[in-house]
Parts: structure tokens; sequence; C-alpha cells
């Protein structure tokens, strides 16, 4: 696998043709590693990943499809259709019955659904403040009241700068508790139920280590 960094979504809007030139040229991610993260095997182990699960910013699918062997109606949507098609291929060769989509996470009501829990795995470090603002409210627009999100992201306990951009545990919080909003109706609000210290297994050669340090947040909406 070639290690390739993902569109810099700091330096303007990230499209979907550079997302699909990131995944020809090899894995645009780091913690795109072939398998569901650890993170997300432990919350399905517990049975929170069941219901009306969608998976925003999928990639090629590997946490849908856990949802989807766990028991979950599991969609996965990426602004990729590069990664949307593998996605649906692994999902073939598995026989796992599991959707995927084209969508942009920025406008998920136009899926016209709504979801009992939703899954994002390495996708919310990659906005900028104004889209994290945006993201927020796309997603109050699909979760049901008392609906759940499990978020994984970036970590600033991370050493160094390779990677994207870290979060701190405070500006996570921020961002569902009313601090970094900006617009969108977030009738119902969200309720922070836990920012816990987690860590990214990673393919080599995006760092010195086969993990990387992440917050993996459990969030309500009321």
């Amino acid at each position: 696998m070639t290690a390739i960094a993902p569109p810099d979504r700091d330096n303007g809007p990230v499209t979907m043709a550079g997302w699909d030139d990131a995944y020809a040229r090899g894995v645009p991610a780091p913690w795109d590693i072939g398998q569901p993260q650890p993170a997300f095997v432990r919350l399905a182990e517990r049975g929170l990943l069941t219901g009306q699960v969608l998976d925003a910013g999928c990639g090629t699918g590997e946490q849908t499809l856990l949802a989807a062997s766990s028991g979950a109606d599991a969609l996965g949507v990426d602004v990729s259709p590069l990664a949307i098609e593998r996605a649906r291929s692994k999902a073939a060769a598995r026989g796992i019955k599991a959707r995927f989509e084209v969508a942009d996470a920025l406008r998920l009501a136009d899926l016209g659904r709504n979801f009992d829990t939703i899954i994002d795995s390495g996708l919310f470090h990659v906005f900028d403040d104004d889209s994290r603002a945006r993201y927020v409210a796309s997603l109050a627009s699909v979760l049901r009241p008392g609906g759940r999100l499990y978020l994984m992201c970036f970590s600033d306990r991370q050493p160094g700068t390779v990677g994207p951009r870290r979060v701190r545990q405070d500006e996570l919080r921020a961002t569902f508790t009313g601090g970094a909003l900006t617009g969108g109706d977030l009738s119902g609000g969200w309720t922070v139920i836990a920012i816990e210290a987690d860590a990214f297994e990673v393919n080599p050669g995006f760092f010195a280590t086969t993990t990387a340090q992440a917050w993996l947040a459990t969030v309500s909406r009321g």
C-alpha cells in the first residue's frame, strides 16, 4: 500500500475528484487499514451498533460492514465514488448486506432518512472550523432524538506534526455543546456523554508507530 496524505480541508473545500485521486494513488487515510478499527469492534461487541446505522465518511466501508455484521441496517456514505465502489465490492465479496451511497457529509439531510446511531471514524478531524459547525448541523438533521453518535478523531496527544489537524478534547466538546456552532437547526441539542482517550490503528509509513492517538466521543442528541 502506498501512503497518501488525504486532501487538506484547511486549504479549501475538498472535492470529490480530490478524494478519488487520493484513493486511486493508494490509501488516502492512515486509519483505512482493511478491517474495522478496534474501538468500533468494542462498540459492536457491546451491542451498540444496531438499528438504523449511518457511517459518515465511510471510506472503503469497514465500519459499515462491521455494523451490518452485528445486525444493523447499515448505510455508509462517502464523497468519493471510488471509495464507495470499493466498499460495495467488499460487501459483495464477504456476503454482507450493507448499503453504500455517494453523499456529502455536510448535506446528510439529502439522504431523506433518519438514523438511530451514527459512526464517524476519522472524518471530523478533516474539517476546518466553519465546516465543523456545518457538519454537526448535518448530523443533527438525520440523527433521531435519543440517538447516539460515536466519533473517533485525531488527538492533540499525538506527538509531532505529521498527519491531520490535532483536535483538543475541549474543542471537540465545545463543537457539540454550542461553543463552536454558527448555524443549523440543532433543536433538542447535544449531550456529550464521554470523551475517552483511544488510538487508531494505522498503516505503516504514515507514522513512526502502528497506532495514532485519538479521542473517542460518545454524544447523544436530546
